[in-house]
């Protein structure tokens, strides 16, 4: 975008005119400012829906991860960048989620998804290391057609249910940086649950996404 002395004399307006409009457009997140570079318009590619259809089993039967099933979906071109795959502590609200001990040793999996190479979320799961250590597939950064759940549902971890809790707030710098986003923009907090037929969550997934970028689309039965 043009400068902000650009922008005054451009519509002859006063500066505080120009840095509430453009504050204005940051918080549509229609541009991004970076420190000492200037304010950029935003790519802005479809909005996706988050929808319960992408855990259907038929998908990880036909080789999809639920992200590959959803973005399909969106028309967009998706894409990922594993950035941590490992052993790591349980933090406490995780522990509570699979029943295990705070600081228990669990299987960690962090990922950046990208859709027309513009980020628009960011995942962790996390799997009990009882569940997973004798799964070569969990370990590596491609664990293959129809992902995490696909692998274990072939080691005898039949999938039941999925839950999932959503939240808003303010992005995190940390958050901002993995994202792109400006400076207070809105990101969607989603915690999802993977529970086996055992009743045994087997998995929690904690996922940052861009709040601009998503709408969260839930079909519920109506009977008891």
């Amino acid at each position: 975008m043009p400068s902000e002395a650009v922008l005054m004399d451009r519509y002859g307006v006063a500066s505080g005119t120009v840095r509430k409009a453009v504050s204005e457009l940051r918080a549509s997140q229609l541009i991004e400012t970076h420190h000492g570079r200037g304010s950029f318009v935003r790519s802005r590619p479809p909005v996706q829906r988050k929808s319960s259809d992408r855990f259907r089993r038929a998908h990880r039967k036909a080789g999809k991860a639920a992200y590959l099933a959803e973005a399909e979906q969106s028309g967009g071109v998706p894409s990922v960048n594993v950035l941590f795959v490992g052993p790591t502590d349980a933090p406490v609200s995780v522990a509570e989620r699979l029943e295990v001990l705070p600081g228990s040793k669990v299987l960690a999996r962090k990922r950046r998804y990208f859709r027309d190479g513009v980020p628009t979320e960011e995942a962790t799961s996390y799997l009990p290391w009882d569940v997973v250590k004798d799964i070569p597939e969990m370990f590596a950064d491609n664990p293959g057609g129809g992902g995490i759940y696909a692998r274990l549902e072939e080691n005898g971890h039949q999938l039941a249910e999925f839950t999932e809790t959503v939240s808003a707030h303010l992005a995190t710098k940390a958050e901002g940086t993995a994202l792109a986003l400006s400076p207070g923009a809105p990101v969607i907090r989603l915690v999802r649950n993977a529970i086996s037929d055992t009743g045994r969550v087997v998995e929690v997934c904690d996922t940052v996404m861009a709040a601009d970028q998503f709408i969260l689309d839930y079909r519920f039965p109506a009977q008891d």
